[in-house]
């Protein structure tokens, strides 16, 4: 499966239906992360958006070794990202809190081959490994309190404004969709810069925090 689909059927049905932007390169440099313990436990969707859930706990220690090499050593302040949705689909991937500037977005990235192993010795089809490349997709964080406010992005409202300003970010498109190619750096300043457009983060989504 290709990293590309890997991503959109984990947030299948969680970011309202769009495809979610990727990225080629992560949102984060290892000095722009950050951890906030108000956003462990669980989040529910509403009566609107029943099944739903995102659960957000601290990164394992044992799973350490397969997250990129720049972050192996600061585990701590990764989070372990738990999707379900209404139709019994999950996932389990790594996220990452981001602050730039005076904004914060959640780098999520998967850490584990689409057979579900960390480790490709352990895979029935181990040759696949060879071809799987790691991406990133990315949302919004507007609030956390007792509720947890995020936008996602849309693959399809992000080509109307590289079709609008086509040296906004690098990229390039297969199989009809767009995928992200710019640097770290450039990835930033993009986001930051269009961090309020619509065009980039189009969709909202509203959790409201499981009781204890």
């Amino acid at each position: 499966m290709k990293a590309k689909k890997v991503m959109f059927y984990c947030l299948l049905g969680l970011a309202a239906g769009c495809v979610p932007i990727v990225s080629l390169h992560p949102l984060f440099a290892k000095d722009d992360i950050v951890f906030d313990d108000k956003l462990l436990g669980a989040w529910l969707g509403d009566a609107n958006d029943p099944g739903t859930s995102w659960e957000f706990s601290r990164f394992e220690e044992s799973a350490a070794a397969y997250l990129p090499k720049e972050l192996q050593g600061e585990f701590k302040r990764v989070y372990r990202l738990n999707l379900a949705n209404k139709d019994g689909q999950r996932g389990a991937l790594a996220a990452c809190l981001v602050k730039l500037a005076d904004r914060r977005f959640l780098d999520i990235f998967p850490d584990q081959f689409p057979s579900g192993e960390s480790d490709m010795e352990k895979m029935k089809l181990g040759f696949n490994a060879f071809f799987y490349l790691p991406c990133h997709t990315f949302v919004r964080v507007d609030a956390v309190g007792d509720q947890l406010k995020i936008h996602f992005t849309d693959d399809d409202e992000l080509k109307k404004l590289v079709e609008a300003e086509p040296k906004a970010v690098a990229h390039t498109v297969t199989e009809e969709h767009l995928v992200l190619t710019a640097s770290t750096k450039e990835l930033q300043a993009f986001v930051v810069k269009y961090a309020d457009d619509k065009r980039l983060f189009a969709h909202e989504l509203v959790l409201a925090r499981k009781s204890k």
